[in-house]
């Protein structure tokens, strides 16, 4: 907010993943991890509309399985910057338990954009916002159970899965839809 010209790059695992996988602000409804073993019953807060809010900072989504390119493009024009910048990546870590592999990692973060699980973006604060993937939220289901935190949900908690996977989709789908509105305000202007 003081508009210093520094430049952040936050990691996000959605899990404290230095500790051991356990739960975190971070995580996604539904995950299971530690203390969270019967699915995290909380909304992840949303860095991106933080960061989005302070419009002096440059703020920009990547993964570099989905698209590197973009993920070069928003490095340069946050360093390029002058100002505050924000870049948060995607990053899957063995907390995640990717039935693939995590030496299958980038393919999971590419479907993660595909599925609008984490979509990418730009915001250059001189040149407005632009939107970097598109979502078909019809494989989101089969995004999740690729990996253990959401499999193993259905297993601990029956009762309680399919609303708490309903919940991580409206939440991906209202992420989605807030970041198009911003390109439909950019277009307006």
């Amino acid at each position: 907010s003081r508009n210093d010209n520094v430049n952040i790059l936050v990691l996000d695992t959605e899990v404290y993943s230095n500790t051991g996988g356990q739960a975190s602000k971070s995580s996604q409804i539904g995950s299971v991890s530690k203390f969270a073993a019967y699915g995290k019953k909380t909304n992840k807060k949303d860095l991106t509309k933080i960061a989005l809010s302070y419009k002096n900072a440059f703020v920009g989504t990547i993964s570099l399985g989905a698209n590197m390119n973009q993920a070069i493009k928003t490095f340069k024009e946050a360093v390029e910057y002058s100002g505050p910048s924000i870049i948060i990546a995607y990053s899957p870590c063995i907390a995640h338990g990717i039935l693939k592999g995590m030496t299958n990692s980038l393919e999971e973060e590419k479907l993660a954009v595909e599925t609008g699980y984490f979509p990418l973006f730009r915001y250059h604060p001189e040149k407005g916002f632009a939107l970097n993937s598109d979502a078909d939220f019809s494989k989101y289901y089969e995004f999740i159970a690729g990996e253990d935190r959401y499999r193993t949900l259905k297993k601990l908690n029956p009762d309680e899965y399919k609303e708490l996977l309903e919940s991580n989709l409206e939440n991906a789908k209202d992420r989605y839809e807030y970041l198009v509105n911003l390109v439909k305000k950019k277009e307006e202007k």
